[in-house]
């Protein structure tokens, strides 16, 4: 008998300001259509991926600090949040930092 495995993001959602992995945040972009209007949480971030083929892939507080935060070249990685059954799903996509609730302030020019 084989046996399914089930992987999915392993972050707890959270809505800690000072925190950037597992953030609880809401998607407006139009990259990623399916998930616009809904909230997703933060898996990781995909450090100057606007920019640059090889990035850095920030799956810790203290990764996405020593890599300075986030800015406006970065994607992140989320998984949407599934309240019915209260967990994230095992899907990811990864959008603009800049199109997410939490870092839409980055947006060159004003809000974006």
């Amino acid at each position: 008998m084989k046996t399914a495995v089930i992987l999915g993001p392993n972050v707890e959602p959270h809505d800690d300001p000072t925190r950037v992995i597992g953030r609880r945040t809401t998607y407006h972009g139009d990259e990623h259509a399916y998930l616009r209007g809904y909230d997703v949480v933060i898996v990781a971030v995909l450090k100057g991926a606007l920019r640059v083929e090889e990035r850095g892939h920030l799956t810790s507080e203290g990764e996405v600090r020593a890599g300075g935060g986030v800015d406006p070249d970065d994607r992140i990685e989320v998984a949407p949040f599934l309240p019915k059954e209260g967990r994230l799903s095992f899907v990811t996509s990864d959008p603009r930092a800049i199109d997410v609730e939490r870092f839409r302030h980055l947006a060159r020019g004003g809000t974006h």
